[in-house]
């Protein structure tokens, strides 16, 4: 029975991930999920610790402060593809969550890569740390896409950490990036959504991976997801060639030190780890 729910939950979190402009109303979700609207509230709230409207527009700005920072459509087209067909009522919510305006935060958001003088300076925006980092067990889900949608990724793993009550075993969350953006299709981009753990065998429809640990260049990143794409070039183009240092041949990963579900997206902390030789 739980793995009923579990499922239930699943599919509602891909209908709102493939669907945000569409229909998110309680009792739309409720039908996506086949129960009834009153239980089906209490349900996704146990489980998710989140109501659905409550999820729904976190997953709606998130994904409208991805298309701001790296697409080109005009920001009344991006307010009406996440469900926002009133561009006013769009730059209020956005605001409230992210502290500026939608077009502020498109500026602020596409500055972070190009800031040229300190390029020329090879001096990182964050800070770096090189640490030796303990080997890890990671527990995941795997995901395949554009790395910006590993978020939906995230919410299956915290789903089913939740149905069947893993949350004991779980440590730091953590997504490893397995590809270079530059060199392959952004469809075929394989990562892992998931968190260190204890456990011995990865449960179902979850895989398990070890991460070496040893020397590792760590950027400690303060801000939305979406901008995180920006501290990888402040890393690899401002850091990296001035270290003296040169990357192993292992992927990148990132550990999540907060909680986007109880902290403004300004105060997300994102550690993004670079193996070294």
């Amino acid at each position: 029975m739980a793995h009923s729910y579990e499922d239930r939950i699943l599919r509602v979190l891909e209908h709102i991930y493939d669907n945000p402009a569409g229909d998110l109303s309680l009792d739309a979700l409720a039908d996506v999920a086949a129960m009834s609207r009153f239980h089906w509230h209490r349900v996704f709230r146990a489980l998710t610790g989140e109501t659905c409207a409550q999820m729904v527009r976190r997953i709606r700005l998130h994904l409208a402060a991805m298309a701001l920072v790296q697409g080109d459509e005009s920001i009344d087209r991006v307010a009406y593809q996440v469900g926002y067909p009133n561009s006013r009522s769009f730059a209020r919510v956005f605001a409230e969550a992210y502290g500026m305006t939608p077009a502020a935060f498109r500026k602020a958001g596409r500055l972070l890569p190009f800031d040229q003088t300190l390029l020329q300076k090879g001096l990182p925006m964050y800070p770096v740390d090189i640490r030796n980092e303990p080997a890890r067990t990671l527990t995941a889900v795997a995901h395949k896409g554009a790395y910006g949608e590993i978020g939906r990724s995230f919410e299956s793993f915290a789903a089913i950490c939740s149905s069947r009550g893993l949350w004991p075993r779980m440590r730091e969350m953590i997504g490893v990036y397995l590809d270079a953006p530059d060199t392959v299709a952004e469809s075929d981009l394989r990562s892992y959504a998931g968190a260190s753990s204890d456990l011995d065998d990865a449960p179902d429809g979850m895989e398990q991976l070890t991460l070496r640990g040893g020397r590792t260049a760590v950027m400690t990143y303060k801000g939305p997801y979406s901008g995180i794409h920006g501290a990888y070039g402040d890393l690899f183009g401002a850091w990296l060639p001035k270290s003296g240092e040169e990357p192993a041949d292992l992927p990148c990963y990132e550990i999540y030190l907060n909680d986007p579900q109880t902290v403004a997206p300004e105060d997300l902390l994102t550690e993004i780890c670079l193996p070294l030789k």
